[in-house]
């Protein structure tokens, strides 16, 4: 593994048009994503919340 080079990306060209696409198409692909996050921090929140308000009661 001696023989590793670096590599710098200088320049991406790519029409506007295409750029456009690709931001539409990754905005679309993270709206599941977000949901999954919120679904798992509302979990998150439920049992921590349980946990601490349960606390209180001592």
């Amino acid at each position: 593994m001696e023989n590793q080079s670096e590599v710098t990306i200088v320049d991406v060209k790519m029409p506007f048009g295409s750029m456009v696409v690709f931001m539409v198409k990754a905005a679309i692909a993270a709206i599941p994503a977000v949901i999954i996050l919120m679904v798992i921090f509302t979990v998150l929140g439920l049992i921590f919340g349980g946990i601490f308000a349960g606390l209180g009661r001592m």
